[in-house]
């Protein structure tokens, strides 16, 4: 008989303990609010480069892990029409500057004509006036003065038609010339189109085409950047990029540096999402760099918005609705609380509860 009470008094107490329910005890501590974005290490100035024309690749002067200065030249994209182009061009300067030697000897020839037009016109003006002059004393006769008139008017034609040919000439001569150099300008620019230079003083990180290949406007050859500075290329959810602030420190851990955290800074925010992902971009700069680190490397990170310390917390698991906890074991009352910052595991209790209550798990 003993034995079966005390099986009971066991089976009661284990039913006892099977419906004892989960609780925690509101609590002091620091609560600090972040926002998760993921992303990529890029190199500072990185950029993947890209032909201005299309072409086949004649000639590589890199190769993967060369430093280059800005100006150098990366590719040479073959167009044999281009240096002809070119070729013509400098052969119709060297003939117009040739010409320049006789259109200026032409241009003299008009000049001369237009000197000895106008002293004919200063000469025939001079004797119309003097025989105008006269016919007011009644000196002379009417067709003395009509026939110094005609001759007045002819050479004022005449010297107003060699100025309008030497204006003419002279115009057309320099048109000519600057036109032959400018040509040759135009066509060695469209020659230079055909070698990819670099934009940035940095490291070839990537060669995406091989010689012969054909390339097009359209498709990238290279990837250039620094070689020691680094950026971290940030993807932010929409919802979480109004709490973004460019100087927000930043929490970094990467995959290559296991157990490590590294500290950075907010230092751009692109201000327009992308559609499909419906994420903004945003970059980050380390405050505190890796020693080594590479493009396109992997990370995660918490942006910092904002921390409290000395607040009481309770497990968001606690939390029912977003608003109310159970403070009896039954559950048969709730309570209304207001909360304030919230992580991954914790939420702040801001009024409606103190550190001396324990909260039960809904």
């Amino acid at each position: 008989m003993k034995t079966w009470n005390t099986i009971f008094a066991i089976s009661l107490f284990l039913i006892a303990c099977s419906n004892k329910q989960p609780r925690t005890k509101i609590r002091v501590s620091t609560i600090t609010e972040s926002v998760y974005a993921s992303g990529i290490v890029k190199a500072q100035k990185q950029y993947t480069v890209f032909a201005t024309v299309n072409g086949i690749l004649k000639k590589i002067y890199v190769t993967e892990g060369d430093h280059v200065k800005k100006g150098d030249p990366l590719f040479l994209i073959e167009n044999q029409t281009s240096g002809l182009n070119t070729e013509n061009a400098r052969l119709a300067l060297d003939l117009s500057s040739q010409n320049v030697k006789t259109n200026s000897n032409r241009l003299k020839e008009f000049e001369v004509a237009l000197n000895l037009a106008k002293e004919r016109l200063q000469n025939d003006s001079s004797m119309y006036f003097r025989q105008k002059n006269l016919w007011s004393q009644n000196i002379g006769t009417m067709v003395d003065l009509e026939q110094r008139q005609l001759g007045f008017e002819s050479s004022r034609t005449n010297y107003l038609a060699a100025l309008s040919r030497y204006r003419q000439a002279k115009f057309q001569f320099k048109t000519e010339y600057q036109q032959a150099k400018n040509n040759l300008k135009i066509t060695k620019e469209i020659e230079s189109n055909y070698t990819v230079r670099s934009e940035t003083d940095g490291l070839v990180y990537d060669i995406l085409k091989e010689q012969g290949e054909l390339v097009t406007t359209q498709g990238p050859i290279a990837v250039l950047g620094k070689s020691a500075n680094f950026i971290m290329e940030l993807q932010v959810d929409e919802y979480d990029i109004v709490k973004t602030r460019v100087g927000k420190k930043v929490l970094v851990t990467m995959d290559s540096y296991k157990g490590q955290v590294f500290d950075a800074e907010i230092s751009k925010i692109y201000p327009i999402m992308n559609e499909r992902s419906r994420t903004f971009t945003v970059e980050a700069v380390f405050t505190n760099q890796p020693k080594e680190l590479y493009p396109n490397l992997t990370l995660e990170a918490n942006i910092i918005i904002q921390t409290k310390k000395n607040v009481l917390v309770i497990p968001r698991e606690y939390l029912m609705d977003e608003q109310y906890i159970f403070t009896d074991q039954d559950k048969k009352e709730k309570i209304k609380v207001k909360t304030g910052l919230m992580d991954y595991k914790y939420v702040e209790i801001q009024s409606g509860a103190d550190s001396t209550q324990y909260v039960y798990k809904p």
